[in-house]
């Protein structure tokens, strides 16, 4: 069937077209069924949205995304076909029913996923066949291999290194100290970072405060070639692609499969050609880990899975029951780093402990220092104030000015002091309110939102003693962070008496 194209200014992040439901019905086709829809020589495999008014008879709604790749203007003739399900959705369904995929089939379902063949509901269904299901070491390799052959690769002229950690904690900007230390070497370290989806600020929303985070590969390799590392944005960079699909449906889904979150991380590791990766694996209250077992657990696993791939996974089980340093937030986040590299004399004890720890780990097991020397040489790097110069070369490289003072980074103008209400020790702080109040006060959309922390667990405090800090660019999200703040009680102070029983 021929339809005249409408195009709408809408970009759907995914192929799809509207169609009436009267030509739909003469087409013999429903909602979620396939169609190839063809604009001159251009054609593209869509989902089909069906409306009673939307768009009338005889016309069909193009998506914005959908008119470039096609090439489609308002009023062109638009070719329109049903097709076929994919095997794609057969593979999918019987993963549902507990049987392993083969390599091909799961290449299969990543080539469809990043050609946009499947539907948002057909890939949740794979999401959720992995969750309740799971993947077993075989298939977590080939789930991880066709995401890496599903896009673009880096190449670099020596031997390159990555870290990555898993998340769940707070304020955990130690990719700023990390990545200048490993820098220092011989090594090569292209960090690549997503923007925050769920916490306060990611990596990228950090660096972005203090340098440019966008770039193509080319742009890349140039200032890695150069610097021997990088911080940036990995969003426009079609490494691993299939990654980036798979978590837009995953993240509404509030789920993690783990055989899919191991290939997730491998698959861009191992797409910047990296050797040797460094995890950060937090444990604690509010992490996605719950204790040092299940740490332990998952570190075998990485390591296995990473040895089947032809990379040395070494795993950090870190401390994560509180944020990491003081701030949290992206401008916040960029100050103490930067202080960290200026003052490390002056800089939080867990920032930079776990900033030399995890650096450390790739030190040692390329061979830079020997074992058990990796912390030492580099907290030695990072105190002697040289990962500062190294940080310098690097915001210059990307754009940024290497002589940028921690005072320099706006923050927001809105502020709400939290004092002690009582003499006592701090006995909890919470991450998942200390979260959830960064993100309602504008975190990390504004980049001068978030909290700081002036006291953390086991500190002691007296009553009207500063505890915590709100920081907001408009006063509506500085009133929301406070109402968050007041019923979730991000920070607990307690007396050494608890309770009196009986009461009277």
């Amino acid at each position: 069937m021929e339809l005249k194209a409408k195009i709408i200014d809408v970009k759907a992040g995914k192929r799809s077209v509207i169609i009436n439901e009267e030509d739909a019905q003469k087409i013999g086709i429903e909602l979620n069924d396939r169609v190839k829809v063809t604009s001159d020589s251009k054609s593209s495999t869509c989902i089909v949205e069906t409306t009673k008014s939307l768009v009338p008879q005889g016309i069909i709604g193009i998506y914005e995304d959908l008119s470039e790749i096609l090439g489609a203007k308002d009023g062109d003739v638009i070719n329109v076909q049903y097709e076929q399900t994919p095997l794609a959705v057969e593979y999918i369904r019987k993963k549902v029913k507990g049987e392993k995929l083969s390599e091909n089939e799961i290449k299969e379902i990543i080539n469809d996923v990043v050609d946009n063949e499947l539907s948002d509901l057909e890939i949740a269904e794979f999401i959720f066949a992995i969750n309740y299901v799971g993947l077993d070491l075989e298939e977590i390799k080939n789930l991880t291999l066709a995401m890496v052959e599903s896009g673009e690769k880096l190449e670099l002229p020596g031997f390159t290194v990555d870290k990555h950690s898993i998340g769940g904690v707070p304020g955990n900007k130690v990719t700023l100290l990390i990545v200048p230390t490993v820098a220092l070497t011989d090594l090569y370290i292209p960090k690549t970072s997503s923007s925050a989806i769920t916490s306060p600020s990611g990596t990228a929303d950090t660096m972005s405060v203090l340098a440019n985070v966008k770039f193509n590969l080319n742009e890349i390799r140039s200032i890695v070639t150069k610097t021997h590392g990088c911080i940036v944005w990995g969003g426009t960079l079609n490494l691993a692609p299939a990654d980036d699909h798979l978590i837009k449906i995953e993240n509404p889904l509030r789920i993690n499969p783990r055989g899919l979150m191991m290939a997730s991380v491998l698959a861009k590791k191992l797409a910047v050609g990296a050797k040797v990766i460094a995890l950060d694996l937090p444990v604690g209250k509010g992490t996605k880990l719950n204790d040092i077992s299940e740490a332990e657990k998952l570190a075998k696993d990485f390591y296995e899975l990473g040895k089947s791939l032809g990379a040395n996974v070494r795993s950090g089980i870190t401390y994560g029951g509180q944020p990491i340093g003081r701030a949290v937030g992206p401008a916040l986040e960029a100050r103490e780093a930067l202080s960290a590299l200026i003052n490390p004399s002056q800089a939080s004890m867990s920032l930079l402990s776990k900033s030399a720890s995890l650096a450390g780990i790739l030190l040692e097991a390329t061979g830079i220092v020997q074992r058990g020397q990796g912390y030492e040489a580099a907290m030695d790097m990072i105190m002697k104030g040289k990962t500062y110069q190294k940080m310098k070369e690097i915001i210059e490289a990307q754009g940024g000015n290497p002589n940028v003072k921690p005072d320099d980074l706006p923050v927001g103008s809105y502020r709400h002091l939290i004092k002690a209400e009582t003499d006592g020790y701090v006995t909890s702080v919470d991450n998942e309110a200390i979260v959830e109040i960064s993100r309602a006060a504008g975190a990390p959309l504004d980049k001068g939102a978030g909290v700081v922390l002036y006291q953390k667990q086991g500190y002691k405090v007296s009553k009207n003693d500063p505890l915590l800090e709100i920081y907001a660019e408009r006063s509506s999200k500085l009133s929301d962070a406070i109402t968050i703040a007041e019923r979730k009680l991000p920070m607990l102070v307690e007396g050494m008496l608890l309770k009196v029983y009986p009461t009277y």
